[in-house]
């Protein structure tokens, strides 16, 4: 009897801000990787998800939104796009039913050149009519009439199960790329430092959740408990007197929500010190971005 083959390869789902990569990347993978708010640029790095079986290994990866970049930090964050494009043996264009094209026409070319795999995503397909589906899919495969596309609702759960076979069915043969235990390319400390940052996200409006970096110091493990002492950096003093709040406070609801959060990721108790200190224009200097692991 012949075996059967192994088949590993890379999956990169790219789109607009806000389109639902993160949902979409948490519930292929079955576990929230990917920190998920309403803001714009919530997702900053490259993360690989990674889905094992026996005779396969799936490695997603969620890519920052498309912006036209205004600072280094965001040249980097589309640096991330570009390599996941690059490196895609299957390419996942997700896009909301509303959207008529990627905000970047270079790389919105580079897709229609693809030479793999393609697959066009329309999500939140909860939201519309059917005729607005119909509409919406016609348009798609117009100008991608190499892919398959597909309506979805990555928050629902509405034709995921379907999809992760659908993409373990063209997956190339290949070995794993990746010991078969593991979720993902990230440390520890990475997650550490988006759930605070989610945290920020979701409680500070205007530009702090934008001039905030995390930076996780200490990361101790026991067996019951994992001790963390995190950084909360931002641009201006101003913004460090926000974040702390009246008495410390505010600072304090994000350690709250944070550790809250952490202890589901890690099935662990937490105890979590937060510090907050300014570094000036760090989204501009290139030496700082390396610190934070945007530039390679």
């Amino acid at each position: 009897m012949e075996e059967k083959k192994h088949k590993s390869g890379f999956v990169s789902i790219i789109g607009n801000p806000n389109v639902g990569k993160s949902t979409l990347m948490n519930a292929l993978v079955g576990k929230e990787l990917s920190i998920i708010t309403d803001k714009v640029q919530t997702t900053r790095h490259r993360i690989l998800g990674i889905i094992n079986g026996d005779d396969f290994q799936m490695v997603l990866s969620d890519t920052p939104g498309v912006i036209k970049p205004a600072y280094e930090m965001q040249n980097s964050m589309m640096n991330f796009v570009k390599e996941a494009l690059v490196d895609a043996d299957i390419l996942v264009y997700l896009v909301s039913p509303e959207e008529l094209e990627l905000k970047d026409e270079v790389l919105f070319e580079k897709i229609k050149k693809t030479k793999g795999p393609l697959l066009i995503l329309i999500n939140k397909i909860d939201l519309i009519t059917q005729e607005e589906l119909e509409k919406s899919v016609a348009h798609w495969q117009n100008i991608f009439p190499q892919a398959s596309v597909y309506p979805i609702s990555a928050l629902r759960g509405f034709f995921i199960s379907e999809l992760l076979n659908i993409l373990i069915g063209i997956l190339p043969n290949s070995p794993a790329y990746f010991p078969k235990d593991q979720l993902t390319d990230k440390p520890e400390r990475f997650f550490v430092n988006e759930a605070i940052r989610e945290m920020i996200l979701k409680r500070y409006s205007k530009e702090i959740p934008y001039s905030v970096e995390v930076i996780t110091e200490e990361f101790i493990e026991n067996n019951k408990i994992i001790k963390i002492r995190s950084i909360i950096m931002v641009e201006r003093e101003t913004q460090k007197g926000i974040i702390i709040g009246h008495k410390g406070s505010a600072l304090k609801r994000v350690g709250i929500g944070a550790r809250k959060s952490l202890e589901k990721f890690f099935g662990k108790k937490i105890h979590l010190e937060l510090y907050v200190k300014v570094s000036k224009n760090w989204r501009s200097s290139s030496e700082q971005l390396k610190r934070f692991g945007y530039n390679n």
